[in-house]
């Protein structure tokens, strides 16, 4: 069975590296690992041993009938040895479940933090759901592995192998005629194995497509009563949610042939264990053993069976294992992380931010931004407008490292953002965005984001110099107040200048506004206009814009069209030149 089970796993390269790098995460709970594969093999010799044992019993009581105080002691070895056995099968159980928890504890925690220094570009690309069922569901069953799959089945094949050993250490005439059907059960397990393992290849497309119709309409659920989609999404999802219930039938279909074939084959064994014994009449009437090795052996074909029947259920765990491992080990040798080589960590934020021949495409040579040169001088506060698509945030993702930019180069204080550690240019970095978002957690926490070095009495003052105080202190629980899934219990005013206290309480040395007032109604927009006033001072600030109004005191305007800078200068400066900034405010002032 060890050879099937290897020539299996064999099948496919990919397959057998995966199995290969799934042993290998042991290597940190090696004693835990060891110390469950000892109780295995214990478990594995004491269980053979109790058949022998029995006939034993029976030949020595039948022998000697008067004989009950040696039958006695023989049946209290026989309970200390079921009862070893129910203490090696706990230690074994729990021993094997701790190993599978923590090793994928550490596999989530390796995956997640993998999954967080990704480029933005692989997040709009990559669907949420998808990424929810590896870090969740498909590590889950890489933990099945471990304590149902792997150390199990490893007992389960030295089992088979002691009890064999056994049967032929009794009588090997009687071992041959009990094993003549295995091979039948060797071929029908190899079909088996390679049923399930395209069941579960299936099921896993399904499950990941179930989850990503699912998540997608929660997230977007607005919008499906909005447009009255209820009816037609929900054709849709019984459309999946029926190809998945066939992926998960096609798997208990082979459940279902196989197993009522193991169980024919051990009848066969036993059927031709007893005819074998009826036709040596004269080997039974030479041997008084004769009926305690029946009934040893009957036990050991029952044993020989049980461990191949148990090995397909645990075999289905670790094809099932396998399968949901190679999703995840797939993500986990992605390269779409940032590059973070840089080694300056004292750099000059107060500085001036100098593009240089900057350009920049999301795909290939289809460029977003062309030739992009421009100085932002220390205090600065530069405003870019222009239409949906110019580039503008394109920009500030660029500042930011979010994306990197093809050719050119960025520069504070005289050094390349490339060459300034991320963390540190982050840091100092921060970004208020049009679409806010929020934990479902409390306000302080939202505003710290969990920083333990920020206190209350900073996000309170922090709060009062935005001006939001007042709105805090009229929520329950004030700033201990839940703000829900997405902050969705406040406006969008409010969660907006939530975001404005967090970029207040980090204290950057630069400051990023992408559409701030943009979805906001006058009256947030001016609570919001102040909170900027406040914010910006002292500060190099980027602005982008839609309302020209918000940016008429910035010290200077950028207009951008295509990719390109078109003009520049202060409010006045582009209305004395009657160019495209002119058109852009006659229209929004018209």
């Amino acid at each position: 069975m060890l050879c099937i089970f290897v020539a299996v796993s064999k099948e496919k390269n990919s397959e057998f590296s995966v199995f290969k790098r799934l042993f290998q995460a042991t290597r940190s709970y090696r004693w835990l690992f060891i110390g469950a594969f000892l109780v295995t093999i214990t478990l594995a010799v004491l269980g053979p041993f109790r058949p022998m044992l029995m006939g034993e019993i029976v030949n020595e009581f039948l022998n000697n009938p008067g004989q009950k105080d040696q039958l006695l002691f023989w049946i209290a070895i026989l309970l200390v040895i079921l009862f070893a056995e129910a203490l090696f099968q706990f230690l074994s159980s729990y021993m094997s479940n701790l190993l599978g928890q923590s090793i994928i504890l550490d596999m989530r925690k390796k995956l997640f933090k993998h999954i967080v220094s990704f480029r933005m570009k692989f997040f709009d690309k990559t669907p949420i759901g998808s990424l929810v069922t590896r870090l969740v569901a498909d590590i889950e069953a890489i933990a099945d592995v471990f304590s149902q799959g792997l150390i199990n089945i490893l007992g389960d094949i030295l089992a088979l192998v002691a009890v064999v050993l056994f049967m032929l250490y009794d009588n090997w005439q009687l071992t041959l005629v009990a094993l003549i059907p295995i091979p039948l059960l060797i071929l029908a397990t190899r079909i088996f194995a390679r049923a399930m393992k395209k069941a579960f290849q299936q099921e896993r497309l399904q499950v990941n497509r179930l989850n990503n119709f699912v998540q997608e309409r929660i997230t977007g659920m607005a919008i499906l009563q909005i447009f009255n989609r209820q009816k037609i999404e929900m054709n849709h999802f019984q459309e999946i949610n029926k190809e998945h219930r066939q992926a998960h039938i096609n798997a208990v279909w082979a459940n279902s042939i196989f197993f009522p074939i193991v169980e024919l084959l051990s009848s066969i064994s036993i059927g031709m264990l007893v005819v074998w014994s009826v036709i040596q009449l004269e080997w039974v009437d030479s041997d008084e053993h004769v009926f305690g090795e029946i009934i040893a052996f009957t036990l050991w074909i029952h044993m020989l069976y049980r461990p191949i029947r148990q090995l397909a259920d645990k075999f289905n765990v670790l094809q099932r294992g396998v399968v949901r491992a190679e999703r995840v080990y797939e993500l986990l040798d992605r390269s779409e992380h940032i590059q973070d080589d840089g080694k300056v960590d004292q750099c000059d934020f107060s500085k001036e931010i100098t593009f240089k021949n900057v350009w920049f495409a999301y795909k290939d040579e289809d460029w977003v931004l062309e030739d992009i040169n421009l100085t932002i001088k220390s205090g600065e506060t530069v405003a870019f407008v222009g239409a949906t698509g110019a580039g503008k945030s394109t920009i500030v993702n660029l500042l930011g490292r979010f994306y990197e930019f093809k050719k050119g180069s960025i520069e504070i204080g005289g050094e390349s953002i490339v060459d300034i550690n991320l963390n540190y240019l982050r840091k100092n970095i921060a970004i208020v965005l049009q679409d806010v978002f929020l934990f479902s957690d409390t306000i302080h926490n939202n505003i710290t984001l969990g920083d333990p070095s920020i206190s209350r009495e900073q996000v309170i003052e922090a709060a009062k110099a935005v001006g939001a105080h007042d709105f805090i202190m009229r929520l329950k629980d004030n700033y201990d107040y839940n703000v829900g899934e997405r902050g969705g219990v406040l406006s969008v005013g409010q969660r907006q200048l939530l975001s404005f206290i967090r970029a207040f309480v980090y204290n950057p040395k630069i400051l990023v506004l992408d559409e701030a007032t943009s979805n906001v109604d006058n009256e947030s927009e001016e609570l919001i206009q102040r909170a900027t006033e406040k914010l910006t001072k002292g500060r190099t600030s980027i602005v982008i814009a839609h309302r020209l109004s918000t940016i008429q005191k910035a010290d200077k305007i950028v207009v951008m069209e295509h990719g390109r800078i078109i003009e520049s200068g202060t409010h006045q400066e582009l209305l004395e030149e009657n160019g495209h900034y002119k058109k852009l405010v006659d229209l929004q002032f018209k």
